[in-house]
Formats: structure tokens, C-alpha cells, sequence
């Protein structure tokens, strides 16, 4: 892969994600927290996940789909994270759900939290809504890590545009003198 290449796809990459926390703070904004719709409906439609799908994927098709290894989704599968119905022929058959599901974890895995951590979470969702506040402050607990993770990585943004600007390249969206858009305070 060329440069050019890499660097247009880092920026498809870059533009679809953040398109999708658009979106998903857009429902944030606009809808009350008891009316929130189930993330899998949210996610439905956002990339990488179609609006709908006419027939369950196998692991081959997900993990293209998803830009994760079938080995990836097997794991996630034995390490009790996803729960994957099989076909008449046993073999792996991946619906919204599933898929929706493969997304969250691969954002939490995105974010630094623990596969084991992930197994305490996913364990706490099947025990019920008795569990709620254990999860609200599981999760609470990872997004100021996510946000510490972020201020860490504009100052390391910031200290890379230096030196690109000390060898004479330019910084095109003048990140080191500038905070992004959407990272908190």
C-alpha cells in the first residue's frame, strides 16, 4: 500500500468513525434517557453494520464485515462475549444482534478495557436489570479512562506535529495549536 493509499483510507477510516459518534451523540442530544432505543438499533445502518440484513452471516462474512479475523470472532464466541446461533448444518450464523453486539465489544476492546473486564460487563448484562448500577459504574469508570487516554494522545499528537514542522513538513490541520472537536475537557 502506498502512502497516498494508506493516508486516504486513515482518512475514510477516520471519517466514518467519527461520523457514527455523531450520530450516536446525536441521539444522545435529542432523545430522553428513558427513551433511549436499543443500541443495537442505533448501530443498525452505522458503519460497518447494514440497515438490515436478509439472511444471518457466517464468520467469514462478519469478520470481512467487521475488519476483525474469523479467529477474533470465534474467540469472542468461546470467551462467552457473543452469543452466535448456528445453522442447520452447525454452522456459525451471525443476526443484527450478534453483530451489533461484536461491535460494542470491539470498541471497548478499541478503548484499552480488558477482555476480562469485558467478561465481568457481558456477564452483568445477563443477570438482569438488578445490575444496572454495577454497569453504569463500570462503564462511568472506562470513559474517564478513555478520557484521560485522549488528553494523553493530543499532547502526543502535539509533540509529533513539532517535530514534523522542525523537518519542514507542514501540519495540515494545525492540530498542535488546536484541541479536536469532541474531546472533553
Amino acid at each position: 500500500m502506498t502512502t497516498a493509499t494508506r493516508t486516504a483510507s486513515q482518512a475514510t477510516e477516520i471519517t466514518l468513525a467519527e461520523s457514527a459518534a455523531c450520530c450516536l451523540n446525536e441521539v444522545l442530544a435529542t432523545t430522553a434517557a428513558a427513551d433511549l432505543p436499543d443500541l443495537t438499533v442505533v448501530l443498525a445502518g452505522l458503519e460497518p453494520l447494514p440497515k438490515r440484513l436478509d439472511r444471518p452471516l457466517t464468520v467469514a462474512e462478519a469478520a470481512e464485515l467487521l475488519a476483525l479475523s474469523p479467529h477474533t470472532l470465534r474467540y469472542y464466541e468461546r470467551a462467552g462475549l457473543v452469543e452466535v446461533d448456528r445453522d442447520a448444518a452447525g454452522n456459525r450464523a451471525y443476526d443484527m444482534t450478534a453483530l451489533a453486539r461484536v461491535v460494542f465489544i470491539s470498541r471497548l476492546r478499541l478503548s484499552g478495557m480488558p477482555i476480562r473486564t469485558i467478561a465481568e460487563y457481558i456477564t452483568l448484562v445477563t443477570q438482569g436489570a438488578s445490575t444496572v448500577p454495577q454497569r453504569l459504574a463500570m462503564l462511568q469508570r472506562h470513559r474517564d479512562d478513555i478520557r484521560r487516554q485522549l488528553h494523553e494522545l493530543q499532547f502526543a499528537l502535539a509533540v509529533v506535529d513539532y517535530k514534523i514542522v522542525t523537518y519542514g513538513g507542514e501540519c495540515a490541520d494545525n492540530s498542535a495549536l488546536s484541541k479536536p472537536s469532541g474531546i472533553p475537557n
